[in-house]
């Protein structure tokens, strides 16, 4: 059995703003904008070549155990890239405060840079090379 991460629910406190910011911002594709129940909107939005994707809502929480997250308490969510210094170019030019791309290591897959969204949630950008001609699935299996 495999098991697949494909949607990852993050706080926001304002649907349309956090939208508009990951859409036009980050150029992640809207794949749903929807009442999915009476009085629960999600947008569900994938960043280009991904197969995960993230739900913003802000009732969702109420159909799950355990305490609401607040908006903007999501740290360390993490995007991969082929090419730091391209990706940099292309989200500066989009508009986003992103910061320069840091080798923390000299091996593929030690330099990131960072941005947070209007909530303040927190992601980093990693640079794997080797995404470049292989998928990163295949890149790190054992």
């Amino acid at each position: 059995m495999e098991y697949t991460l494909e949607v990852i629910p993050l706080p926001v406190s304002d649907i349309d703003a956090s939208m508009a910011f990951y859409r036009d911002k980050l150029g992640f594709h809207v794949d749903i904008d929807t009442e999915v129940m009476p009085g629960m909107r999600i947008v569900q939005l994938t960043p280009p070549g991904s197969g995960c994707s993230i739900a913003l809502a802000d009732t969702l929480w109420d159909t799950m155990d355990g305490p609401t997250p607040a908006a903007g308490s999501y740290q360390g969510l993490q995007l991969c890239v082929a090419d730091a210094k391209a990706a940099h170019a292309e989200l500066t030019e989009r508009g986003l405060d992103v910061s320069e791309p840091v080798a923390h290591a000299p091996q593929d897959g030690g330099t990131f840079m960072y941005f947070k969204d209007p909530d303040g949630n927190g992601w980093a950008i990693q640079e794997y090379r080797v995404r470049a001609t292989t998928p990163l699935r295949e890149a790190i299996a054992p």
